[in-house]
């Protein structure tokens, strides 16, 4: 067994350890920093939705000219944020924005069972800001992103405090039976992000595979430079000192000396062997003088 071949055997070895590790390793980290991208950007477009609301009740809400017995829904904030997240998602088909609330003036924002739950956490514990976490779909798995929608401002009241405070052409559009009884202060939905897992799964494995054969590739570089590092420096010197000596050893003395340039052990093997030569040479012409 040659001394290339178990050389390259230790670095074989070597590197399919630290590939192993280094797929594990990395394989965890890029699918906790591709879930966590996907959660920064969810959290992006609830501030996008919150400064949406506020648009509409700064500046949209009272400028909206509206006629006697007219309702228009366009100076309701959740209209106008979900509106916009709605021209979103044409572009960014996986995220899902929705304004989920327990007694919601729209039917259609009324939260389903795992919405409720959310919301519900959020009124027991109001130093709660933000859950995130995943959940089962017909889809496949699903990552969520919710924080807590408040009555903050005082103005909102006079839509859903009663059915007989609200506006006559609201009530008609949306029917007496849900909306009203809200409270200032109150947690009355959440907003929510909802994210196919495949969408930071795709991502991260698409980093994993790139960063796995960028790996491979400098191995084989790494792999290819030491091999020759290894035949230049040691291979050849020492292949060059044993045909010496096979030649010494059946009586060729003419043999010219190895080099010994430089301070490292191949060199000073090569000095070493010629000063053996030398003292051969002179054993030997002793032996014909007499």
């Amino acid at each position: 067994m040659g001394l290339r071949f178990k050389f390259n055997l230790v670095l074989l070895f070597i590197f399919v350890l630290g590939f192993a590790v280094s797929a594990y390793v990395s394989h965890d980290l890029l699918h906790r920093d591709a879930r966590a991208s996907v959660l920064h950007n969810a959290g992006v477009m609830l501030e996008a939705a919150l400064s949406m609301r506020d648009y509409t009740v700064g500046q949209v809400r009272p400028n909206l000219r509206v006629a006697e017995n007219e309702f228009l829904p366009q100076g309701v904030p959740a209209f106008g944020a979900t509106q916009v997240m709605n021209l979103l998602h044409k572009k960014h088909v996986d995220y899902v924005y929705k304004e989920a609330a327990l007694n919601p003036t729209n039917r259609t924002n009324r939260a389903v069972e795992w919405e409720s739950d959310l919301i519900q956490a959020f009124r027991n514990d109001e130093g709660l800001k933000e859950i995130s976490g995943t959940r089962m779909t017909p889809s496949g798995m699903s990552l969520y992103l919710a924080r807590p929608l408040q009555i903050k401002d005082p103005a909102c009241l006079a839509c859903h405090t009663t059915a007989a405070m609200a506006p006559a052409a609201m009530v008609k559009l949306y029917g007496p039976g849900s909306g009203f009884g809200w409270k200032l202060n109150e947690t009355i939905g959440a907003q929510i992000v909802s994210v196919p897992m495949a969408l930071p799964t795709a991502n991260a494995n698409r980093a994993f595979y790139t960063f796995m054969a960028s790996l491979a590739v400098i191995f084989v570089a790494f792999f290819v430079i030491l091999n020759a590092m290894l035949s230049l420096l040691i291979i050849r010197p020492v292949r060059r000192m044993s045909a010496a000596a096979d030649r010494i050893s059946v009586g060729e003395m003419d043999v010219p000396e190895l080099a010994e340039s430089g301070r490292d052990e191949v060199a000073l093997l090569a000095k070493s062997f010629n000063r053996m030569r030398r003292s051969l040479e002179k054993a030997i012409s002793l032996i014909d003088e007499k």
